[in-house]
């Protein structure tokens, strides 16, 4: 295994609601297809159990509870490039939601095929 840092990263949050749509769908399973899409490193989505937003309204997990309305978190870390594409992409399915940029620092680890395919692609991006 080899392993590589990579300090031009940033990470991209994007906060939403479980019931959020785009076009019919849910608007986190449309955001993590337009990443795909454009060529994003990875996508994961996590769905809080307890929160509130901008409005102060609860969202919880309860069993009690009728609705589930859950916060939704989707993370992304890549190259600062391909977040700002992925900005101007996802921005406008976003009515209600926030979404925050901030530099991270990858340390890598994989096979040498891979961490070759890596450094090549961060070539290119000069």
């Amino acid at each position: 295994m080899v392993e590589v840092e990579h300090w031009n990263t940033l990470r991209l949050r994007i906060y939403i609601c479980e019931n959020d749509r785009w076009e019919g769908k849910p608007l986190y399973k449309a955001i993590v297809e337009k990443l795909r899409e454009i060529g994003i490193a990875g996508a994961t989505v996590y769905r809080g159990i307890y929160g509130f937003g901008k409005k102060s309204r609860v969202h919880s997990a309860d069993v009690m509870r009728l609705s589930t309305d859950l916060p939704i978190v989707i993370e992304v870390v890549d190259r600062g490039y391909k977040i700002e594409k992925a900005i101007h992409e996802i921005k406008p399915m976003i009515t209600d939601g926030m979404i925050t940029v901030e530099p991270t620092i990858v340390v890598w680890v994989g096979t040498r095929e891979e961490v070759s395919k890596f450094e090549e692609d961060a070539v290119r991006e000069l």
